[in-house]
C-alpha cells in the first residue's frame, strides 16, 4: 500500500494526532503556512512589474492594518470558538487511528466527493446569505468587507460563518466514513483551495488551470464575486453557478 509508511509515521505521533488540541493547532498553522507565500508575493510585487501583471486588481495594496485586523480576526476565531468545541469534541468522540491506511484511489476518490460535497452546501449556503438580506447583513456581510482580496481574507469571517462552514468540513468525512488520513488531506486541500481562491492572483499554475473546460473557478471567479456580489456563489467549481444562471467570467 502505497500510503501505508507516511500513515506509520503519523502513528508515531499518535498522541499528537489525538490530543484535544491538534485540530484547532492544525487549521491554524496549516492556513498561515499556504498563506506565507502569497503574502510574500504581495511584498514582491509592489516592487516588480513582472509579479504585478499576474495580479487581478492591480491598484490595490495591502496595509499593515489590515493585515492586523484579519490576523486578529482569525486568531480571535480560532482561540474562542474552535478550540474549545474541538477541545469538546474530542471528549465526547475519541478518536481512534486504524493501523491500516487507506488505499491511494479510495483516498483520492473520498477526497474529491468531500470537496464536492462542500462545494455544494457552500454554494447554497452563501447563495441564500446573498438573497436574503438579513443574513447577509447579519453575518456575511464581515467578509465582503474587502472588495479587493488578499490571502488572509479567506479566514476573515463572523463567527457564524466560520463555524458553520467548519461543521460542513468537518461532518462530510465523517459522513462518507473517511479514514483519518483522508481526512486530513481534504483539510488540507481545502484550506489550500480557500486561501487561493482569496490570494489576489491569476497565476499560470494555480488550480483552475490545472482543470479543464473551465470547470473549476479559481481566484478569478471568486475575484469577480467580492466585486459584484451577485454571481459566483461556489467556492471552488462553477457547474453549480452554471446551473443557477449566476455564473459570470472576465468576458461576460
Amino acid at each position: 500500500m502505497l500510503l501505508q509508511p507516511l500513515w506509520t509515521l503519523l502513528l508515531g505521533h499518535a498522541s499528537l494526532l489525538c490530543s484535544p488540541l491538534f485540530p484547532a493547532v492544525f487549521s491554524l498553522s496549516v492556513f498561515l503556512c499556504c498563506c506565507l507565500p502569497f503574502l510574500l508575493l504581495d511584498l514582491l510585487s509592489s516592487r516588480w512589474a513582472l509579479l504585478r501583471r499576474y495580479k487581478l486588481q492591480s491598484h490595490s495594496s495591502i496595509s499593515w492594518a489590515s493585515v492586523c485586523s484579519c490576523m486578529a480576526m482569525t486568531l480571535y476565531n480560532h482561540l474562542v470558538f474552535i478550540l474549545p468545541l474541538t477541545v469538546l469534541h474530542s471528549y465526547l468522540r475519541p478518536i481512534r487511528l486504524p493501523e491500516q491506511a487507506p488505499p491511494l484511489p479510495r483516498l483520492l476518490t473520498q477526497v474529491l466527493a468531500c470537496l464536492l460535497l462542500f462545494d455544494f452546501q457552500s454554494f447554497t449556503w452563501h447563495l441564500l446569505h446573498h438573497r436574503i438580506t438579513w443574513l447577509y447583513c447579519r453575518f456575511h456581510k464581515v467578509h465582503h468587507t474587502y472588495t479587493s482580496t488578499y490571502a488572509l481574507t479567506a479566514e476573515y469571517t463572523g463567527t457564524w460563518e466560520m463555524l458553520s462552514l467548519g461543521v460542513f468540513a468537518a461532518a462530510n468525512p465523517a459522513l462518507l466514513g473517511c479514514h483519518p488520513l483522508t481526512e486530513l488531506a481534504f483539510f488540507l486541500l481545502n484550506i489550500w483551495l480557500s486561501v487561493e481562491d482569496h490570494c489576489g492572483y491569476d497565476l499560470p499554475w494555480a488550480t483552475h488551470c490545472l482543470v479543464p473546460l473551465g470547470l473549476y473557478g479559481g481566484a478569478r471567479h471568486h475575484d469577480l464575486h467580492h466585486l459584484n456580489a451577485k454571481c459566483n456563489y461556489a467556492p471552488y467549481f462553477t457547474h453549480w453557478d452554471r446551473l443557477a444562471g449566476t455564473l459570470r467570467t472576465q468576458d461576460r
